[in-house]
């Protein structure tokens, strides 16, 4: 007769099934259904499991053990223990039920196999932890098969105990206990390293599978943000180059638009005067080839700092210190233009130097365009120790100027908001109360100390 298997005790049994948890990020998990690939490689293991068992059984019988069960029970046999595994990730609980009963079956009537028939109910009492859906039914169908196997196994001990014959010589004295306690405990302990192992191993297999699942989808998100993240850089290159492209160009359209219309109106008159306008207008054209130019080899080339810890594209290196410049150039296209400074200036990074010149450069423009004529500028610099504060106001004609500026597009002054928040700033901008309009910004000054 075979050896009946016990199992290690129901509640350390489902402290393990508790400890797993079928979640996955917030929602349940349902380990999916087994490939066709899987299901071929199970239909390959009960065909072993099969011929393993017939081949054992054979050898049993010639060996002289079972010679008393007809010949055709063997098979039988062997085939109901073994066919059911290739079902083992389909329904799994249903599959340990049967092998489970067919290998108590089969060890009442003493088919003689037992190391087939072990290995079969070890699979499939693994599968159910391994592939079992639902938990609770995992933990059900494997306590019911352990609690038989426990009163299986005391039942047959208790029958050994009352048949000296049954077992070899387990009546001898000697030794700290009776030798048939010490075969007991034998079969007790390996039992709960069989059906143990079985439960660890199958629950083992399932968190493996949870984890894979959740690696898997961590990795997608990953590369959803990647995506995301690649398209955002996208966009913000786009209004990088936007924002260059109406810095440049709208600055110089500006002043060739103020030296062409003078020219206009004096060509008759006083040709010299149109001729020193119309130089102008070349001088600007040219200052506004050579920064698109600068512009587009910096995108060619791809050493940018357009990142949004660097600042923006630039295509020349532009500063504080041309700020007295930009004033006089203002001055001389017709834009009577003041400039002053308040403190000593401190060095700056590129990002300080660069938005500082663009937002002074469009603030002037934006006169240009629409404070009408008689308007004047003043620019007004003010360092301290830690803040660079731009400020540019001017006496424009009134509410229609005004409106004019707030009310339009707005790229210019929208930009100018980028540039002051990607260094950093605060910007101001808007009518004066007693007329005209003003824009100040205040730009940190060790923003690339403690920054980006």
């Amino acid at each position: 007769m075979p050896r009946p298997r016990a199992a290690a005790s129901v509640k350390r049994m489902s402290e393990a099934s508790e400890a797993l948890s079928p979640v996955v990020d917030g929602v349940e998990w349902v380990r999916p259904r087994p490939t066709r690939a899987q299901i071929r490689n199970d239909a390959v293991l009960a065909a072993a499991i099969l011929v393993g068992s017939l081949v054992s059984a054979v050898l049993f019988r010639t060996a002289g053990v079972a010679l008393e069960l007809p010949a055709w029970s063997v098979p039988v046999w062997a085939v109901a223990i073994a066919l059911p595994l290739a079902f083992r990730r389909i329904a799994p609980e249903i599959v340990a039920l049967v092998v489970a009963a067919v290998f108590m079956i089969g060890g009442q009537i003493g088919v003689g196999d037992t190391l087939f028939a072990n290995i079969a109910l070890f699979m499939a009492v693994y599968s159910v932890g391994a592939w079992g859906r639902s938990r609770l039914r995992v933990l059900v169908v494997r306590t019911i098969i352990v609690v038989a196997m426990f009163g299986w196994l005391f039942w047959w001990l208790i029958i050994s105990s009352n048949a000296p014959d049954y077992l070899p010589d387990l009546s001898r004295s000697g030794g700290p206990f009776s030798p048939y306690v010490a075969f007991a405990l034998i079969q007790i302990l390996t039992n709960l390293l069989y059906f143990g192992g079985a439960w660890y191993f199958g629950d083992t297999a399932y968190r493996s599978a949870r984890e894979r699942t959740a690696l898997e989808q961590r990795t997608r998100e990953l590369a959803d943000e990647r995506e995301r993240a690649r398209e955002q850089a996208v966009a913000l290159e786009r209004l990088r180059i936007a924002r260059e492209l109406h810095d440049v160009v709208a600055h110089h359209v500006s002043v060739i638009g103020v030296q062409a219309g003078a020219a206009r109106r004096v060509l008759d008159r006083d040709p010299a005067l149109a001729a020193e306008s119309l130089s102008a207008i070349e001088q600007s054209a040219r200052e506004a080839v050579a920064e698109l130019h600068g512009l587009l080899g910096t995108l060619r080339s791809g050493d940018s700092d357009a990142s949004p810890a660097t600042g923006p594209i630039d295509a020349a290196p532009h500063g504080v210190d041309e700020l007295p410049s930009l004033a006089n150039e203002a001055s001389a296209n017709g834009l009577p233009t003041e400039f002053s400074v308040v403190g000593d200036p401190v060095p700056t990074s590129g990002l300080i130097g660069v938005t500082a010149y663009r937002l002074v450069q469009e603030a002037l423009t934006n006169v240009r365009k629409h404070g009408g004529a008689g308007a004047t500028a003043d620019v007004r610099v003010r360092w301290s120790d830690d803040i660079l504060e731009l400020e540019v106001c001017d006496t424009g004609v009134g509410a229609i100027a005004t409106a004019g500026r707030a009310g339009g597009a707005g790229l210019g002054l929208v930009g100018m908001r980028e540039r002051v928040a990607a260094a950093g700033g605060e910007l101001e901008a808007g009518p004066r109360r007693r007329g005209g309009y003003l824009v100040r910004a205040s730009l940190p000054l060790r923003r690339s100390e403690v920054g980006a």
